[in-house]
Parts: structure tokens; sequence; C-alpha cells
């Protein structure tokens, strides 16, 4: 698979710094070559275990009826994509607009792709053993968490039967945060200061990572 484009002043290299962009993006698109030689994606919740191989592997399930699972085992390998904070960069912003006016729209956006060979497996004890995981996960800020344990047993029997667990080891991991490093200092400042403004909390999220 073709690696993301990332310059290198976006680039992010700190292993403990992806992995927080992963864990923080929470939702992952799944995308595989189909047997047809049309993409197929799929939005699935995944785990990443940083010390499973070199480069960590993600771990998660999907609906046997699923038509990607097909397609998964055809093509053996997949792309996980995870996002993060994003926003629209109005060259309005740039104090250099009105020294020369060579300025143009942008988007600043983090990202993370994590890319390797997938393993699909049906073992109810491994499977069991994932969405344990995945539920404690997202069931910790909940007041009074769920647990897999609190549902009958037989029942969470029959609904592993309805799921396909994967693996995937990742051989290429690229993490980007295009936070206007390419600008200047009063540049970003102005970025900052107009995502700051907004009243889209997803524009001042990202207006607070814009480098000083």
């Amino acid at each position: 698979m073709v690696e993301m484009y990332t310059p290198t002043q976006f680039r992010v290299e700190d292993p403990a710094e992806i992995r927080a962009m992963i864990e923080a993006a929470r939702l992952a698109l799944l995308v595989c070559q189909g047997e047809d030689g049309v993409p197929s994606a799929s939005h699935l919740p995944l785990l990443f275990d940083p010390e499973d191989g070199p480069h960590g592997a993600l771990v998660g399930h999907l609906a046997k009826a699923n038509p990607q699972l097909r397609a998964l085992v055809a093509a053996g390998q997949a792309l996980a994509i995870f996002t993060g904070p994003e926003a629209y960069v109005s060259p309005n912003w740039y104090p250099s607009k009105a020294e020369h006016g060579r300025v143009v729209p942008t988007w600043n956006y983090v990202a993370v792709h994590a890319s390797g060979p997938v393993e699909v497996f049906d073992d109810p004890a491994r499977l069991h053993e994932v969405v344990t995981r995945l539920t404690q996960r997202h069931e910790a800020a909940q007041a009074s968490p769920w647990a897999v344990t609190d549902a009958p047993a037989a029942f969470v029997a029959g609904q592993l039967k309805g799921i396909t667990g994967l693996r995937l080891r990742i051989t290429s991991l690229v993490g980007k945060r295009k936070m206007s490093q390419n600008r200047g200092p009063a540049d970003r400042a102005g970025v900052a200061a107009g995502l700051a403004a907004s009243e889209d909390h997803r524009d001042r999220e990202t207006g607070a990572l814009i480098p000083g």
C-alpha cells in the first residue's frame, strides 16, 4: 500500500504520541481491496496493542454478514485510518495576506494510517477477550460500567457466533499532525485565534493544537 503523503514538518515520529492519537480517535475506518477491485470499508472500534510486533497490532471484530469479511480474507491485508481534530483554515487569518496576498485556503487535521496483513478468527475464547476489552475501554467513563458478564453467558455465546475477529499486524504506521507548521509564527497565531473564535467546538479543539 502507498504510504500517506506526509511532509517532514507534519510527520509524527514519537510512538507514544501516535498511540495517543489512535486512542483519542476511538473509531477507525478499515479499508481493503475488494474481490472485484472495488475498495471495501467498514467503521470499527479497534484496540491498539503496541507490544504485539515491531509496530504493534490492531484487534477488533466485524459482523459475519459484513461483505468486507470476504474481501479481507481475499486481500490478506488492510489499512486502518484514524482521524482526530480537523478544521478549515481561512486565508483571512494570515497577517501575511495584507503583506503580499500570496495565501490560499487549507485544512488542518490529525490522522494515523496503520497497514499490514490481516488475520481473521472465530475462536470463541479469543472473541470473548476482544469484546471484553473493547467493552472495558468504552464503558470506563460510565458511572456504573456495563460488563460483558452482566449479560447471560448463553446470550453472549450466541452473539459471538455472529461476529468474526480480526487482527491487523502493523507493518507501516504513519502519524500526521498538520497544524500550520509550514507558516510563520504570526500566521500560526492568526489561525489559532481564528479557530478559537469559532462557535464550532471542532474548530476550537483544532485551534488549541496550533504550535506557538
